[in-house]
């Protein structure tokens, strides 16, 4: 099962990235880096392109990863959704209906145990699991959470989008252009 019908997901680190993911088919992308300032004009950039922006709420200048930051972009900003590793940020988007993906980092068995705990809680709309070129760990953290999962993190071939697809992932996130002009088939459209 794919993310809205779209297997991957643009994730633009800058403005300039973004430009180029709204002149390709996919209708969901992922803004990683940009300013406090830029974030509410870049969102209506792209929905004047048709498109729906997941920002990572974690990595605006200017504005801190925390619930009153959260509770900000979702009144006043009003991407599609958010993305976060904090659980008070995944609480908010929730909240205000917008899509709530959890990033988790897993470095090791305690990060992954202490990660299913944290799932509990939040119980968010998407996982984002990183790295995501480990295949069996996004089969096993599918498998126990029953929550889809965006694969993203040192995805750089095809192949590192196809191993995460087959093992269960919904979509891939990647930063790399190369791959979303490959994968336009994958954009739902």
């Amino acid at each position: 099962m794919a993310f809205y019908g779209q297997s991957l997901l643009p994730a633009a680190r800058k403005a300039k990235d973004l430009e180029k993911a709204l002149k390709l088919p996919y209708r969901y992308i992922v803004l990683l880096d940009c300013h406090v300032g830029q974030v509410k004009p870049l969102v209506e950039l792209a929905a004047a392109h048709g498109k729906k922006l997941l920002l990572h709420a974690d990595l605006i200048e200017g504005l801190k990863n925390d619930e009153y930051a959260a509770e900000y972009l979702c009144q006043q900003v009003k991407p599609a959704g958010l993305i976060s590793t904090r659980g008070s940020v995944i609480g908010q988007a929730k909240k205000h209906g917008l899509i709530a993906v959890q990033r988790l980092f897993l470095l090791d068995t305690n990060a992954l145990e202490k990660s299913y705990v944290l799932l509990e809680r939040t119980k968010p709309d998407y996982i984002e699991v990183l790295p995501g070129i480990i295949p069996p760990i996004i089969a096993e953290v599918r498998e126990r959470t029953g929550i889809p999962i965006f694969a993203g993190g040192l995805i750089r071939t095809a192949r590192d989008v196809e191993l995460a697809l087959a093992a269960g992932a919904d979509a891939v996130t990647t930063s790399s252009a190369e791959l979303w002009k490959q994968f336009r088939s994958m954009s739902g459209e």
